[in-house]
């Protein structure tokens, strides 16, 4: 076996650092949550239960699972742990993380029909092997159908950018 082969099944991340840092966040969360509902009031008042008691609660118990799952992993390092993803299967994902994000963040300036025609034209072209012309109707089409869907028949209006500004919609 090659050393390029061997490079592409190595690690890119094992099991116990993961869990570690996922209890890591999930710790993070819980706390943010409790401090914030002990800043809107988590106690109970005269009439019944502030509106931070309950997600106060729910909190701790983020952080607390959150401290048992960290135990868990740092006790897991000590046995042994395995690989949680190869760098093979680690690009297969970022394939589709990468554009995903970036169609997101294009939603904000060219809104939702424009960023998922290109979107949707991008998979087609680079992960489907369609043809151009192909990719291109579909990647038209789809928006199209959802700016009726949501637009014209159910009202419900979604992000728009400066095209739909320029068609006046």
């Amino acid at each position: 076996m090659s050393e390029g082969e061997h490079a592409d099944h190595r690690a890119a991340a094992r099991v116990v650092t993961v869990e570690v840092v996922v209890a890591l966040l999930f710790v993070a969360l819980g706390a943010v949550v409790m401090i914030d509902s002990l800043r809107v009031g988590a106690g109970w008042a005269d009439d019944g239960p502030q509106s931070g008691y309950f997600p106060f609660y729910v909190g701790t118990l983020m952080v607390v699972s959150g401290v048992a799952n960290l135990f868990i992993a740092v006790r897991r390092r000590w046995l042994g742990s395995g690989p949680f993803v190869s760098r093979t299967e680690l690009g297969h994902v970022l394939h589709v993380l990468v554009p995903t994000a970036i169609f997101a963040a294009l939603i904000g300036f060219v809104g939702l029909y424009v960023a998922a025609a290109v979107f949707i034209g991008w998979f087609m072209v680079r992960h489907g092997r369609f043809r151009w012309y192909s990719a291109a109707a579909v990647a038209l089409g789809v928006p199209l159908v959802l700016f009726m869907v949501f637009e014209r028949w159910f009202l419900v209006p979604l992000p728009k950018g400066p095209l739909e500004a320029m068609l006046g919609l």
